[in-house]
């Protein structure tokens, strides 16, 4: 057994954990395992090292003579089982294997001018690597990018990438939160991805998990049971641990984690997954600790972190100095939910406190959330903090992501559930309203590929996967007799599962109506002064199905957006102030319609004519004045 070597004076770790390369010597060695009382890093056709002890109960050493590409486990107490590196930069054969030491500075960056991405005119676009491609890989993903860029998104937002158990997953149970998983590729790999991407005018957000670990492959406990809380506890069990005993170096942990996919694949931010379920009472939450971190790492480059918050704490995007985290965005649940009973007819399940509204439209597009503050019978609480104050922009907005269609039971998309001209109008009040628009893999095109639950487990952790998504489905009334779930869902570990939900490239070519549809609006969006940020918007309820939003343009005129998802309306009368033309002289004429015959609409008439005004059923139109 070999003893560790002194460091060079003015050698500096990059990450507080894990295998850092000291260059021309080797490779340093840190862990944080508090229960021990000794730990060896065990080289794979190397060297065995004993680590020294720190104070606080970390262990670290160098080990000369080896470099990246090594393959290495821990001992620890002399036990027999060894343990992959819960800081591991690279598992290549999976979470159980052996970690890999990476050298994180000899990718070529080409990115340099790249300046980051503003938290306003954004338009996201959600992708899980896996299934945006056939293949699956980032080298794959990245070779489609250009198709993006024509579309007219700005940034992707990447499903997470850590390493997790299987051959397919969602990613929202890793368990190695360093590692970038070997489904995809190299770490490299992810890296010419993010490259090709800014080069392309692209920003990379990066989903993170930070509210639990997944069950497989997690070796926490074997290391420092203090990563969970024992003060707290949350629906999904024991939360991490980030304001008790201990919790000191959790949060470095999570918190290096996030610096670290800024810093070391230029990633221009982080989506925070389900920030609810993190319970934090430090004096500074570790929300906060995470987004100050993100800016440090960027050194200049502007970064976007948005957080999904069932919650829904208008704190989290709220400046530090006010009392808030400083996040530059948070999903808005509530305009999906008001959205998908509008275009289904169905408030079953979590649906239940939406009504779909025309006046749910209006005040999401005014207010941002719905729920700011009333009850809520579906968590018999109340929901939500007042939110007047924050800016529309902060609100990412979407019809669309991952879970909302896997928990349509079939996997289906909002256009399979819907009649196509409603789904246009909807379309255009989410790419044309004031948040911030998401779109997810395929919704620009209309895809019929479904988006369901998988997840690759050993048989008897995925028969307990399968039960449970049945039974959280069966929350649904209309799909919860046995025999329908029976049906519905079909088993998470299946590589069928997996397989039919990866995108058909051919679906792109032959869905053109759909994908000129969301093009145009984008382009709309960035091109008319009515869609700056920041600009006044008020709306009003036109009839029980209808709603117009007027967008206030100092300067310049006003535009209607007029949304009809009923049948064909005529206003006699029509007491609206907002529906009046700015001056005398003008009327308010169409200069877009989701009724256009290039989407696969059928044309659209004038809407304030002489006889009053006549709106189209089951259609948005985009109005500007012009002389009568």
């Amino acid at each position: 057994m070999s003893e560790p070597a002194p460091l060079p004076p003015a050698f500096a770790r990059r990450l507080p954990v894990g295998a850092d390369i000291v260059p021309g010597r080797g490779v340093h060695f840190r862990v944080w395992a508090p229960i021990r009382k000794t730990v060896e890093v065990v080289v794979e056709g190397g060297p065995t090292v004993p680590l020294a002890a720190e104070p606080g109960g970390y262990f670290s050493g160098l080990v000369e003579g080896i470099g990246a590409g090594a393959r290495y486990k821990f001992r620890l107490d002399g036990g027999d089982y060894l343990f992959p590196d819960l800081a591991s930069r690279f598992q290549p054969a999976g979470p159980h294997g052996p970690s890999q030491v990476v050298d994180p500075t000899t990718f070529r960056w080409t990115d340099h001018a790249w300046g980051g991405v503003p938290e306003t005119g954004q338009v996201l676009y959600e992708m899980h690597i896996g299934t945006f491609t056939p293949a699956g890989t980032w080298a794959a993903a990245a070779a489609r990018l250009p198709d993006l860029v024509d579309l007219g998104i700005t940034a992707l937002e990447v499903m997470p990438a850590a390493e997790f158990p299987g051959r397919f997953g969602w990613g929202y149970d890793g368990v190695q939160l360093f590692a970038p998983t070997r489904l995809y590729g190299a770490p490299d790999d992810m890296r010419a991805f993010v490259d090709r991407a800014h080069a392309l005018g692209l920003g990379v957000i990066l989903d993170v998990v930070y509210n639990h670990f997944g069950p497989d492959g997690n070796y926490v406990g074997a290391f420092a049971p203090q990563f969970h809380s024992k003060t707290h506890k949350t629906e999904w069990g024991e939360p991490i641990n980030f304001d008790g005993p201990g919790s000191g170096p959790v949060r470095e942990f999570f918190v290096a984690n996030a610096g670290y996919w800024v810093d070391e694949f230029h990633v221009d931010g982080l989506r925070l997954d389900a920030v609810h379920a993190i319970v934090d009472d430090s004096p500074e939450p570790i929300v906060t600790a995470v987004a100050r971190r993100v800016r440090e790492a960027a050194k200049g480059r502007l970064t976007y972190v948005m957080a999904e918050n069932e919650a829904q704490d208008s704190n989290l995007v709220r400046p530090v100095d006010e009392g808030g985290s400083g996040l530059n965005a948070v999903w808005n649940d509530d305009l999906h939910h008001a959205a998908r009973v509008a275009l289904t007819g169905k408030n079953e399940g979590y649906f239940s406190d939406y009504l779909g509204a025309p006046q749910e439209f209006v005040s999401a597009a005014k207010w941002g959330f719905l729920y700011q503050g009333q009850q809520y019978r579906w968590h018999h609480r109340r929901r939500g903090k007042p939110a007047f104050d924050i800016p529309r922009h902060r609100f990412v907005t979407f019809i669309e992501n991952h879970d909302q269609i896997a928990n349509s039971g079939r996997g289906h998309r909002v256009h399979q559930l819907a009649s196509p001209a409603k789904c246009r109008a909807v379309t255009a009040y989410l790419l044309l309203g004031p948040g911030t628009p998401m779109l997810f893999q395929g919704q620009e095109y209309a895809s019929t590929k479904p988006f369901l639950y998988f997840a690759d487990h050993a048989p008897d952790l995925a028969k307990l996967v399968h039960e449970g998504r049945k039974k959280e489905l069966a929350r649904f009334r209309s799909q919860s007799a046995p025999d329908v779930l029976a049906v519905l869902v079909g088993d998470p570990a299946d590589p069928a599962t997996f397989g039919r939900c990866k995108l058909d490239p051919a679906e792109r070519a032959a869905r053109g109506e759909w994908l000129a549809l969301h093009k145009d609006l984008i382009a709309l969006r960035k091109s008319d002064p009515a869609f700056r940020p920041g600009l006044v918007v008020d709306g009003a309820v036109l009839d029980a199905t209808a709603f117009v939003l007027r967008y206030f343009v100092p300067d310049e005129h006003d535009r209607l957006l007029v949304v009809n998802l009923g049948r064909d309306l005529r206003l006699e009368p029509a007491p609206e102030p907002l529906l009046a033309p700015p001056e005398s002289g003008l009327v308010w004429t169409p200069i877009w319609s989701s009724e256009n015959p290039k989407y696969g609409g059928l044309g659209t008439a004038p809407l304030d004519t002489d006889q009053n005004w006549e709106v189209p059923g089951e259609a948005a139109v985009l109005l500007a004045p012009a002389p009568r």
